[in-house]
């Protein structure tokens, strides 16, 4: 990926003349023009990786295998989040690791986290890079020096046992490799998150990512069989059946570890047959809370589709203006013609069997005509699936138009869910109005459950020039705060990262972090993985 953002910036859709003028309209024009500095101008502290540690890691991994060039220290100077990219692109990497070190094997991560513990070095693991929440920033903790762990030399596919549907990957293996080397052998894991193209295997279970398709095929944490762990400590090896009663299940003491109990060197994943046929529809909603009944409906009457998403009013109208062949306008005529208001869309898909799937979609349509849905096609559906991976480069586009644009999702039982979405929009649209910045507030349901369902919100404003990193830091606690007050989870499926780890009392209490401690403690004795990240900061009260 790009530096200084999303993936390749060839690949950028760009802002369609009919969604810049509707933005305008909400947030003033788009003139500011803010583009990254030169990749030369990026500005990083000399290396303070000692001569003999560096010859030690190379005797590991190899000369290649340690690199400490401009371009990667950059490239590994954080993730994908607003802050991380608003930083690089000023020129701002001084925090970039003093080397990347590429293992090849589980041999190797646990040879490199023994000579970390003896050299005295923080060791951040590297997948993707596609946290958005701060999870791989190069936080030092007490340590001088910090290497990133990068995982991409480790991208097989070690196994697939056929007959229990088990797949065996390597860490550094990313998404759509992945889901080739099963395809070819007739399988699929059925795992799409919007980081989908450049997330790994490892970062899905470090992080414990949801699927685009979850309501069908499942989240990752239930796709987890069994996981290898290379820790300061020694081995870790969890997974020997499907089910168990011995004890707690430790496994998910890894999924979601966020690499601060050690490193994920071996997955084994549930997989499932190929699909024969994917389908994919739209139908509007007269409203955000009357969808959201009908999803409700849906997943408790097991008739959900794999996908289930609901956008709010809001999110409706940009979709349908940035979508090009869909005419925005006359979509909203035709809605309100019908007496549906402006509309909400609901994008539901269906893999698998195609006699499967015309079951499925007739139990579905029965539940959705009833609660007086108006079907719109496939056109919306198939648009929309052929963009979901797209929406981080509209992310960089508007950076460079001087935009603040974020996300945040979290989620909360169905009967919470109106309060919920009331308090996090009214928070950033109060705290951002006060900075005198109003934004546009949208919002979606994409992961639906028997007992409620998550929430994703993305908001648009102009940035406080000058002050971009203020302006986030008010929105992101207001936020935070309100989700904690109306009863909802910090994160859904980004994780806990630097950014949400300031609510981890409020949402695990004092007794579970101090639970969390004691497991890195045992871990991880001398701290060195991933400091700052998911544990509150001791020192915070």
């Amino acid at each position: 990926m790009t530096w200084s953002g999303w993936g390749d910036p060839t690949l950028r859709p760009g802002l369609s003349p009919r969604a810049e003028a509707h933005l305008a309209r909400w947030i003033g024009p788009l003139e500011r023009h803010t583009p990254p500095v030169a990749l030369e101008d990026v500005r990083t502290s000399p290396s303070r990786l000692d001569d003999t540690t560096r010859a030690a890691l190379t005797a590991i991994v190899g000369q290649e295998g340690v690199r400490d060039d401009h371009r990667t220290r950059v490239e590994h100077a954080g993730g994908k989040s607003y802050p991380d990219l608003l930083r690089r692109r000023r020129g701002d990497a001084v925090a970039a690791p003093d080397a990347i070190v590429y293992p090849r094997s589980h041999d190797e991560v646990a040879a490199v986290l023994e000579q970390a513990v003896e050299s005295g070095i923080a060791v951040v693991p590297f997948g993707g890079g596609t946290s958005v929440v701060g999870g791989v920033e190069p936080e030092r903790g007490p340590f001088d020096s910090l290497i990133a762990l990068d995982l991409s030399h480790m991208d097989r596919l070690v196994d697939i046992d056929e007959e229990s549907l088990l797949a065996t990957f390597e860490p550094g293996m990313r998404g759509p490799e992945a889901e080739a080397a099963l395809r070819r052998r007739g399988y699929t894991l059925g795992h799409f998150p919007q980081s989908y193209v450049y997330a790994s295997i490892g970062g899905y279970v470090a992080t414990r990512s949801a699927g685009q398709a979850s309501s069908g095929y499942g989240r990752i944490d239930e796709k987890v069989h069994a996981v290898r762990l290379a820790t300061p400590a020694g081995e870790l090896s969890f997974g020997r059946a499907p089910a168990t009663a011995a004890g707690p299940d430790l496994r998910h003491a890894v999924v979601g570890s966020e690499g601060l109990l050690g490193v994920i060197t071996e997955a084994t994943l549930r997989v499932h047959h190929a699909p024969e046929q994917e389908v994919h529809e739209a139908w509007a909603a007269p409203s955000f809370a009357a969808g959201a009944e009908v999803l409700r409906e849906l997943v408790q009457s097991d008739a959900a589709p794999d996908v289930c998403r609901l956008s709010d009013e809001d999110e409706t109208r940009v979709f349908l203006q940035q979508t090009e062949g869909l005419k925005g306008s006359g979509f909203r005529g035709y809605l309100k013609l019908r007496g549906y208001g402006e509309g909400c869309l609901v994008i539901l898909g269906w893999s698998g069997r195609s006699d499967g799937i015309a079951l499925r979609r007739a139990a579905a349509t029965r539940i959705l005509r009833e609660h007086g849905l108006l079907r719109l096609g496939a056109k919306p559906g198939e648009a929309w699936a052929h963009g979901r991976f797209s929406g981080p480069y509209l992310r960089d586009d508007l950076m460079d138009r001087g935009v603040f644009v974020e996300t945040l999702e979290t989620s909360t039982t169905w009967s919470r869910i109106p309060t919920l979405y009331t308090a996090v929009r009214d928070a950033l649209t109060d705290t951002l109005t006060g900075l005198g910045t109003p934004p546009i507030v949208m919002c979606h349901i994409s992961h639906v459950y028997e007992s409620g369902c998550s929430l994703y919100f993305t908001w648009i404003a102009r940035q406080d020039v000058g002050r971009e990193l203020e302006q986030w830091q008010a929105a992101k606690q207001a936020a935070g705060d309100a989700i904690i007050g109306a009863g909802g989870t910090i994160t859904h499926h980004h994780a806990v990262g630097t950014d949400h780890r300031r609510w981890m009392t409020d949402e695990v209490g004092s007794l579970g972090v101090a639970m969390l401690r004691s497991l890195k403690d045992t871990l991880d004795p001398t701290g060195i993985l991933n400091p700052g990240k998911l544990l509150p900061d001791p020192d915070a009260g």
